[in-house]
């Protein structure tokens, strides 16, 4: 009768577990859309979006206290974001300071995607520093990978800066990072995707920290990628305008 009794306690315990786990694996995801300690570190917020995230209420957005946008343009050699110069437009009309980024591949030249670039976003005096977002690992399905993915994305960097006048900014993540900017690149300002934790690479050179991909904001139907701005002053003081790094 004891084990029985063993035997029977022990299966609730392990129901019991059974359950919990259950019910905050359902948990989970409405937590992560919600955690975000950035926030507490860092008094500049920001989002960035694509044709992805559909039509969108800049305005609404605006009054989330979204202070910037980085906004898809372009991908690779001739890819077009549908929605770039609905988004270009109205972000600027909500009040909201905006950059353009390019969705870089490992299967066209730095030069010819400047060109995509270059034919999409207009210049303008107002607008923060472009990005080149570098996390295509590849494979090149119609044409074969290009010899020097560095040296490509150094072309990309200085037709932008030749042509806008502002060196853009490096977006990566950690498994493209380690697979081909280890120890190069020492010299330029990057934009760190490290979901909920501070990056943990390239510390002293990130100016913008992608800490979400999964968020939510009023005038966005759907999940959106939230990032904070880190720009101090002499003293150490966080600036409040973005553009006061990112211009």
């Amino acid at each position: 009768m004891r084990l029985w009794r063993l035997v029977v306690r022990h299966r609730k315990i392990a129901i019991l577990t059974v359950a919990t786990c259950a019910m905050l694996l359902a948990l989970a995801p409405a937590v992560y859309t919600h955690l975000e300690p950035a926030r507490i570190l860092h008094d500049t917020h920001g989002i960035d979006v694509s044709h992805h995230q559909g039509r969108i209420d800049w305005k609404a957005v605006a009054s989330e206290s979204v202070a910037f946008a980085f906004i898809k343009a372009t991908e690779g050699g001739d890819f077009i974001d549908p929605r770039f110069a609905e988004n270009w437009t109205s972000a600027a009309d909500a009040g909201i300071r905006r950059g353009a980024y390019h969705f870089f591949r490992q299967c066209r030249t730095g030069a010819v995607q400047a060109e995509n670039f270059v034919r999409v976003v207009p210049k303008d005096v107002k607008a923060l520093r472009h990005v080149v977002d570098v996390e295509h690992m590849g494979p090149c399905l119609s044409s074969p990978q290009v010899p020097d993915v560095v040296k490509e994305i150094e072309v990309f960097l200085e037709r932008l800066e030749r042509h806008y006048g502002k060196r853009p900014i490096i977006y990566t993540t950690r498994e493209f990072h380690d697979a081909y900017l280890q120890g190069r690149l020492s010299d330029e300002t990057f934009w760190i995707r490290s979901l909920v934790l501070p990056p943990r690479f390239r510390k002293q050179h990130w100016v913008l920290w992608q800490y979400h991909n999964r968020g939510r904001r009023r005038g966005i139907s759907g999940p959106v990628d939230l990032n904070v701005l880190r720009c101090q002053t002499t003293s150490g003081a966080e600036w409040a305008i973005p553009d006061t790094c990112l211009q």
